[in-house]
């Protein structure tokens, strides 16, 4: 997996995929055939009732190990991966986002939400952020290894510069722009979710929306205000423009100015 230069995340899940695999049957892998990993996806599917993402996760995880590790062939035939569901992305209002933002008194998580949104990053990013990240000068934020291992930069807008530099006269932050309980650790990303956790109890948000929904918000408000579906891609670290192209179904159309083409046929008159 180090070779395959595999995140530290995708590590992880694999080794506990692999884990409760082998837990599973407690035998060698070596002695396991090809329909013992076919019931066993079975097993998680129809007794276990794991999402399709789990079971993606499971399917990637068993056959890195049998493939890659062990040099077992991989029937894709008799081996299928599932299909990944597709589901739209909870989105904040405006509004909201303004509620969340100024229901947030202590000036550090303000200025985390203030951040994330603004420059709609992952909470991984977030929480990876160093004070040489912010670019001050070109009002703009340098996103290092971010998903696929790939650098990039967002948006600094100048409210949340503003506030950064007030948040940095009073808390100090030496290395990491926003520190855990010790200076020298990043705050973990389980504590980032408890900030917007709280921000959004205090306004009374009913809906299932997480931090993850401040990075989803910012790349639909960016296309209800007609920023180029392109340059989104680019803000957001996306690789394929599919990805981008899912805020589309989520962006209220009186934003995106469309007329229907029956309001354009000429001679057309339907006032009788």
């Amino acid at each position: 997996m180090d070779l395959r230069g595999l995140s530290d995340n995708t590590k992880h899940s694999y080794l506990l995929q692999i884990k409760h695999f082998l837990a599973h049957y407690r035998v060698p892998p070596d002695q396991l055939s090809t329909d013992d990993i076919r019931q066993y996806l079975h097993h998680q599917i129809v007794r276990r009732k794991l999402s399709n993402s789990s079971i993606i996760v499971c399917y990637s995880a068993l056959r890195f190990f049998f493939r890659t590790t062990l040099g077992r062939d991989w029937e894709d035939q008799i081996l299928p991966r599932m299909k990944p569901n597709r589901h739209l992305p909870n989105v904040l209002s405006k509004e909201e986002v303004s509620a969340l933002i100024n229901a947030t008194t202590n000036l550090k998580h303000r200025a985390l939400l203030m951040t994330a949104y603004s420059a709609g990053l992952r909470v991984s990013e977030i929480a990876n952020l160093k004070i040489t990240d912010i670019d001050s000068k070109n009002m703009q934020i340098l996103i290092r290894q971010g998903k696929g291992d790939v650098d990039r930069y967002s948006l600094l807008a100048q409210k949340t510069l503003l506030t950064l530099r007030a948040y940095y006269k009073q808390y100090k932050p030496d290395l990491w722009l926003f520190p855990g309980q010790t200076p020298d650790k990043p705050l973990h990303p389980r504590s980032i979710g408890t900030v917007f956790k709280d921000a959004k109890n205090k306004i009374g948000i009913q809906r299932r929306v997480s931090i993850h929904s401040l990075r989803h918000s910012f790349a639909t408000h960016l296309l209800e205000s007609n920023v180029n579906i392109r340059y989104i891609q680019k803000l957001m670290g996306h690789r394929s423009i599919i990805s981008t192209c899912v805020y589309l179904h989520v962006t209220r159309l009186s934003f995106l100015k469309i007329t229907s083409p029956l309001d354009t046929l000429p001679g057309f008159d339907d006032d009788d």
